[in-house]
């Protein structure tokens, strides 16, 4: 199973922090991005493309639905990458 380098994972937080507009350390690996930190679809949205241009990978919009929290964006793009 291919995972996420720790770098990655930062990048990764730190982007998704900036546009849910919370603290780092307000976001644990599990919380909800929706439910725990208010995030909407158009936010989900920005969060995708902001990952896609940050870190240079394409991610199918229907990745949505896994994107819910930390973990769930590690998976899809350990997934992506992989591929």
């Amino acid at each position: 199973m291919a995972v996420v380098t720790a770098e990655s994972a930062a990048k990764i937080k730190s982007i998704i922090s900036e546009i849910l507009e919370i603290e780092e350390d307000e976001m644990t690996e599990t919380s909800l991005f929706a439910d725990d930190h208010g995030a909407d679809s158009l936010r989900a949205i920005e969060i995708l493309a902001s990952l896609e241009k940050e870190l240079g990978v394409t991610i199918d919009q229907s990745e949505l639905s896994r994107m819910v929290n930390l973990r769930g964006v590690h998976e899809v793009i350990a997934e992506v990458r992989a591929a």
